[in-house]
């Protein structure tokens, strides 16, 4: 049998998923009634690893266009030269947005594929020490929700065992706050007082207006401000960080590590969220998680926990993983393995690659395209 360096990419495959939400859903700034995945599958040496985004459809014509003739041929193991060719490849198609969920879906497969090849667990071969859990925090509460919809789902947060959890808050672009601070209220009578609050304006508010809805709701204890401005604001977060008790947190739209230096360097946040789907990869999160750790702060992943596991599990400055509602029902329904939370936290498993198995069955009735 050849040697693993010998062992080429054969197949790039994609596949588009797109799921109904369980109900009505909706932030400060966005609203929505379905999620789609795009699935990557690069298959060598018998071996098939798996890799996702969330996004467009688009995302898979650019990885079948502009991408799968630079991965087929290659090394399972070469996959940060991949990833720098990818990259490379797409500089007059546009690196930011649509492409990085493209290069992401790819190069998370790519990982994958690497350490079945080896006979490894993923967060093994990235550098885990030992198979710990890894915290998560429960993560929904939208804004579409009626006020028994919040408490259920606040409750079933309980009943994983989270030591934290976020609600959505900034309704119509800020314009409701009062129905924010009710919610936030609910929230923390339905949570006790040993978890702890968190909350998401997905860029709502102003400075100000941020300032004083932190203000108001000091007595709820909240210790997480998610994007209370816009993440391109940098200034703004850095005043709003300045001026309010809770952490400020974001990244989740950062698709490569310079915007994550800039974010960093600007104190902008107490803590960076980095979403692997999004930015590249597990290639680019290695490099802005050296990046944060060179600022001291702090690292949270952002949505789809299943794909974060590994990558998450091998970062030693991480704080938690975000148990998104949407992303935990596909990842759930999709895949066999280590894909639910229970005592607060994610388990990575000792079975190579990421562990997972894909239902191609269970999810083939959503399939599109």
């Amino acid at each position: 049998m050849p040697a693993a360096t010998d062992v080429p990419v054969t197949e790039v495959g994609t596949r588009v998923y797109t799921v109904p939400t369980d109900a009505p859903e909706g932030d400060g700034t966005l609203t929505w009634d379905s999620t789609t995945m795009v699935l990557v599958r690069l298959t060598g040496g018998g071996h098939t690893g798996i890799g996702w985004t969330y996004g467009p459809p688009a995302a898979a014509e650019v990885i079948r266009g502009e991408l799968a003739e630079l991965v087929r041929g290659r090394s399972c193991l070469d996959v940060q030269s991949g990833y720098h060719a990818m990259v490379a490849a797409v500089r007059n198609a546009g690196r930011p947005g649509l492409v990085s969920l493209a290069i992401a879906a790819v190069d998370t497969a790519w990982w994958d594929l690497r350490a079945r090849v080896l006979g490894l667990p993923l967060h093994r071969l990235l550098g885990a020490e030992r198979t710990a859990p890894v915290r998560v925090y429960g993560s929904g509460g939208f804004t579409t929700y009626d006020d028994n919809q919040l408490a259920r789902q606040c409750e079933e947060w309980l009943e994983l065992g989270v030591s934290y959890a976020k609600i959505k808050i900034g309704e119509s672009w800020g314009a409701n706050p009062a129905r924010d601070l009710a919610r936030m209220r609910l929230a923390r009578q339905a949570l006790g007082e040993d978890v702890e609050l968190f909350v998401d304006a997905n860029g709502a508010f102003t400075p100000k207006q941020a300032t004083r809805l932190a203000a108001t709701a000091e007595d709820l204890g909240v210790t997480w401000f998610e994007e209370p401005v816009t993440s391109d604001d940098l200034d703004g977060l850095r005043r709003v960080r300045d001026h309010v008790r809770p952490d400020v947190t974001a990244g989740e739209y950062g698709y490569d590590l310079t915007y994550f230096e800039r974010m960093c360097a600007a104190g902008a946040v107490d803590c960076l969220q980095v979403d692997v789907s999004r930015c590249g990869g597990i290639t680019e999160w290695q490099r802005i998680a050296a990046v944060a750790a060179a600022h001291h702060l702090p690292v949270s992943a952002h949505c789809a926990p299943a794909l974060h596991l590994a990558a998450a599990a091998a970062t030693p400055h991480l704080r938690h993983v975000e148990y998104f509602h949407d992303h935990v029902r596909i990842e759930s329904r999709f895949f066999a393995g280590p894909v639910t939370a229970h005592d607060g936290a994610l388990h990575p498993g000792d079975d190579p690659g990421n562990g997972l198995e894909f239902r191609e069955s269970d999810a083939e009735s959503y399939r599109v395209g």
